[in-house]
Parts: structure tokens; C-alpha cells; sequence
């Protein structure tokens, strides 16, 4: 227990290195991701949006929004 003396010692909750932002980057990120698998599953065999537009698609979600989304940190 943090004695009641001691306020120099901060409360780990008030440090945590993500904030509201990245959280919904984050979100964000997974729901872009969900729409690219929902986009290859519902597309036909060989179609345009099975072979072309869902992998963009999965990619900006993987290596973009979710990279972005753990990185960010608001200017002081």
C-alpha cells in the first residue's frame, strides 16, 4: 500500500502510455481489419474485390491504422 505520507509516488493508472486516442485508432484499426476479411469472403472467386480491394484493405488496417494506433503520442 502507498502510505498516505508519500506524495511524490504517482498512481500507475495515471501514467498508462495509451491514451483515449489510441484506443480508438485501435478500434478503428480492428474494424477496418473486419471489414477486409468481410470483403474477401463475401467477393467471388476471382473477383476484383476478393483479389485486389481486400488485401489493400487488410494491409492499411495491419500496417498502417494498428501501428499508428500504438505510436501515437500527443505533442506537450
Amino acid at each position: 500500500m502507498i502510505s498516505e505520507g508519500n506524495n511524490d509516488t504517482k498512481h500507475w493508472l495515471s501514467e498508462l502510455p495509451f491514451t483515449r486516442i489510441n484506443y480508438f485508432l485501435f478500434i478503428a484499426g480492428l474494424i477496418v481489419i473486419i471489414l477486409g476479411y468481410v470483403l474477401m469472403g463475401t467477393g467471388e472467386l476471382n473477383s476484383v474485390q476478393a483479389l485486389s480491394v481486400s488485401p489493400i484493405v487488410l494491409l492499411i488496417g495491419y500496417l498502417v491504422i494498428i501501428p499508428v494506433s500504438i505510436m501515437y503520442r500527443k505533442k506537450d
